[in-house]
């Protein structure tokens, strides 16, 4: 008669960390890693649920990738109607750090000029 062992119960530390987990889904294992994580994958429960959810997600991303949304006609034509002295002040050194004052500075033209 065969006995029936209980599911072996692991430690804290004996779990796949979410790095490795998140690498054997991507397939950036090296084949004795991964190896090591398909044996500990058959014995524990919860690092196979963890796996199948990172599975899910990247499933997700991917499909979401396939819908990727449009930029109205009208975005881009306000985008394009932006002064661009706003952006890069005349005679500013290109290899000057911006600064709070640019900003600032050009924020309050932009407003007393629409009035």
């Amino acid at each position: 008669m065969t006995m029936v062992q209980p599911p072996r119960r692991f430690g804290s530390t004996e779990h796949l960390a979410s790095e490795a987990v998140a690498a054997f889904v991507d397939g950036e294992l090296r084949m004795n890693a991964y190896l090591r994580a398909a044996q500990h994958l058959s014995l524990c429960p919860e690092c196979a649920a963890e796996v199948e959810a990172q599975q899910q997600a990247r499933h997700a991303l991917r499909a979401a990738a396939d819908h990727v949304p449009t930029m109205p006609s009208s975005l881009l034509g306000a985008l394009s109607n932006i002064p661009m002295h706003l952006c890069d002040p005349a005679g500013s050194d290109p290899t000057r750090a911006p600064q709070a004052d640019d900003w600032f500075g050009a924020r309050r033209w932009s407003i007393r000029r629409r009035r």
